[in-house]
C-alpha cells in the first residue's frame, strides 16, 4: 500500500498537483451507521444548517438500471451559494468543484463510508492566493470535517 501511495504521489507532482496542508486530498472517515441512515442525517444537517440541497445522485439505482451492479454509492451535492460566489470571485474555476460533495459508500463488508475532497487542495488546484479566499477555504474544510463527524455518528 506505502508503494502504491507513493506511486501514486509521484504521477501527481508529475501532473503538476501537491499536496494539500495535510497531504490528503480526499478526506474520509467510517461511519457508525448504514448509509440509509447517514444519509437521513446529512439532509437533516443541511436542513438544519440552511445549506442548499441541490441533488443527491444514488449510482447504485443508476448501475440497476442498465443492468449492473454496485455496492451502495451515493453523492449529495449542497451547499451555500453567498460563499461559493465568493470563491468563484477568487476564481471563477472554482466552478467546477462547486456546489460542494460528500460522498457516502458501503463497501463489501458492510462498511459504510463519508468522503469529501478536502478545499484546501483547491488553493493548488485553482492557484488561489488571496488571504480572504485561502480563510474561506480552511472554514469550508472544517466545516465539512465537522459535518462529516456529525452525520457518521
Amino acid at each position: 500500500m506505502k508503494k502504491l501511495k507513493k506511486i501514486m504521489t509521484i504521477g501527481l507532482l508529475a501532473l503538476g498537483f501537491t499536496a494539500c496542508n495535510n497531504g490528503v486530498m480526499l478526506e474520509t472517515i467510517e461511519s457508525k451507521n448504514d448509509l440509509p441512515t447517514t444519509l437521513a442525517n446529512l439532509k437533516e444537517l443541511l436542513k438544519k444548517k440552511g445549506l442548499t440541497h441541490f441533488a443527491t445522485i444514488d449510482h447504485k439505482e443508476n448501475a440497476r438500471k442498465v443492468g449492473l451492479k454496485l455496492n451502495p454509492d451515493t453523492v449529495v451535492i449542497f451547499g451555500n451559494p453567498k460563499v461559493g460566489t465568493l470563491l468563484m470571485q477568487c476564481n471563477s474555476s472554482l466552478g467546477i468543484d462547486l456546489p460542494l460533495r460528500i460522498l457516502l459508500r458501503t463497501n463489501d463488508e458492510g462498511k459504510t463510508t463519508v468522503s469529501y475532497f478536502n478545499p484546501e487542495y483547491w488553493e493548488m488546484k485553482h492557484h488561489i492566493t488571496d488571504k480572504k479566499c485561502l480563510a474561506i477555504l480552511k472554514n469550508t474544510k472544517k466545516a465539512l470535517e465537522k459535518m462529516t463527524k456529525v452525520i457518521a455518528n
